[in-house]
């Protein structure tokens, strides 16, 4: 077997997959191998997840550089996925950079609390541990984006697209998700008390499409309108 039919398999994909399929590929397999999902106490599997992960960004990174060097594409701003640095301890809490002025900017800063995100385009970002308490996120599209251990307490997420999103142990208390689009969503975890769900779509017929395993529904308003006991 070839390096490059290595990388491949490493990453679940058939061979001449396209830099789209290894990126996507890649979040999968981080979102399943993460350190940060295995219990710290199980050294054997944070072991076996911290080789996981190596291997995975460099089979990412290797096919990356391959696919962009073939395609002479060039890309103004560097596709970032989440989990992109093996992993290490978490670092001291840093202090709080100035309110940003734009967009762009505020990728780099940590406290978003009340900024206006309303119909913003963040699909894909890494907001994890991001500080978005009573921020404006009113029809944004945050489809396939990660939010572990995101603040949005209080935050307008009314009309927002959270398909696929990774709410793991978000702290969502009071958060208005009005008619919210939470297919696909995993709020495992995540703190929801208070938080009004009401037209929320979070079903396909019978189905529920959401994760809530050990969510906190405390006096939450649910897709329904009946207040969560």
């Amino acid at each position: 077997m070839s390096e490059l039919e290595r990388y491949y398999r490493i990453l679940e994909l058939e061979p001449g997959a396209t830099l789209d399929e290894v990126n996507q590929a890649y979040k999968d397999l981080v979102f399943v191998w993460h350190p940060d999902r295995i219990p710290q106490d199980n050294h054997r599997l944070q072991q076996k997840a911290q080789e996981k992960i190596k291997a995975i960004n460099e089979a990412r990174d290797k096919l990356r550089s391959l696919k962009v060097k073939h395609q002479g594409a060039t890309y103004s701003q560097p596709y970032t996925p989440p989990y992109s640095t093996p992993y290490s301890p978490p670092s001291p809490p840093q202090p709080k950079q100035p309110p940003p002025t734009n967009h762009q900017s505020t990728q780099k800063n940590h406290d978003l609390s009340g900024q206006d995100f309303s119909r913003a385009n963040l699909s894909n970002k890494d907001l994890s541990g991001r500080n978005l308490s009573f921020a404006n996120l009113s029809g944004a599209n945050l489809s396939d984006t990660f939010m572990h251990k995101v603040n949005l307490r209080g935050a307008n997420l009314s009309e927002a697209n959270l398909f696929r999103a990774n709410l793991l142990l978000a702290d969502m208390r009071e958060a208005n998700l009005r008619s919210a689009n939470l297919i696909g969503a995993d709020l495992s975890g995540a703190d929801l008390r208070g938080a009004d769900l009401t037209g929320a779509r979070i079903r396909s017929g019978d189905r529920l499409l959401v994760k809530l395993i050990g969510a906190n529904l405390a006096g939450a308003i649910m897709p329904d309108g009946a207040i969560h006991q």
